[in-house]
């Protein structure tokens, strides 16, 4: 098969691998930076230019969107969808998982365990805010903030109110979460292929650190997940209709609750602490079920 992986940089460790098992499973590989792509959109024929050529239809095509290029990472991947590649994860799916507060309305409706969760713009509105989700310690986030960046712990109401006005100060849009303290600066990250988990990991948060991502010097060891947090993470998937995703799962007193649905999860935390070839599994997935013109709009909202 021929299929793009959509990279803005071929030599990241997950770019790495797609390329890797892909040709060690005999697929010709292109590894395309996904700003160097430009569409016509005015042919009857869908068409993406990359560095003054068209490119080829690919049988499938790898998306690795990074959250800072979402708008017009998801129009390349459109486009694509316009010319029958089948894409792993599609636009619509990418865009739906990106929007913070979409995503949590969305899984909220189909009654997946959630921390308590609130939204609110004006500032006369903060202390019912703080209240409605628990009180103090509270977790406020920025909404297109990634890999814990934005997302900041107060541990009073009277810190929390300082934050939130500060950031709605700055016109950011921000949630506001009660904070899960029996997590323990910890959370699961579920790798989610088609309809199964196909791989788990604890991440713990660095000392005195409550946010759990490696990124920060978090660490991460393998997980047997139970039914219900396996469920979870499918269901999770299912609603946001990505086929490939990092679903990340608290613990909590209330059973396993969803922070987030990550459709370009990294490859080499979820590899190294299981020591499975997820990326090949991937491949294995894209090689049952690509075929022309099959990409379609799954989940809903």
């Amino acid at each position: 098969m021929k299929i793009a992986i959509l990279s803005r940089n071929e030599k990241l460790y997950s770019t790495r691998r797609f390329r890797e098992a892909g040709e060690l499973r005999g697929h010709e590989v292109d590894i395309i930076d996904t700003l160097h792509c430009y569409m016509d959109i005015t042919r009857s024929r869908p068409v993406v230019r990359y560095r003054g050529t068209d490119l080829p239809k690919y049988d499938a095509v790898i998306p690795r969107i990074g959250a800072s290029i979402t708008f017009y990472g998801t129009a390349v991947v459109r486009q694509f969808e316009m010319m029958g590649s089948f894409c792993v994860n599609e636009s619509v799916a990418i865009s739906r998982s990106r929007d913070k507060l979409r995503s949590l309305q969305l899984l909220s409706r189909k009654d997946i365990g959630l921390p308590r969760t609130g939204f609110a713009n004006r500032p006369d509105n903060i202390k019912d805010l703080i209240k409605n989700v628990g009180g103090a310690p509270v977790v406020i986030k920025l909404l297109e903030g990634t890999q814990g960046i934005g997302v900041v712990k107060a541990d009073t109401n009277k810190a929390a109110e300082s934050i939130i006005e500060a950031f709605m100060g700055l016109k950011a849009n921000i949630l506001v979460q009660e904070f899960i303290e029996e997590a323990g600066g910890s959370d699961i990250r579920c790798f989610v292929v088609g309809n199964k988990v196909v791989a788990a990991m604890k991440r713990q948060g660095a000392e005195g650190e409550f946010r759990s991502n490696l990124h920060r010097g978090g660490s991460a060891t393998l997980f047997k997940l139970s039914k219900e947090e396996r469920a979870t993470a499918i269901n999770a998937a299912k609603i946001m209709g990505l086929n490939v995703c990092g679903v990340d799962i608290l613990q909590s007193n209330h059973g396993p609750v969803v922070m987030e649905v990550n459709s370009s999860p990294g490859l080499e935390g979820i590899e190294v602490a299981t020591n499975k070839d997820v990326a090949g599994l991937i491949y294995e997935f894209i090689e049952t079920n690509a075929s022309p013109n099959r990409t379609k709009t799954k989940g809903k909202g």
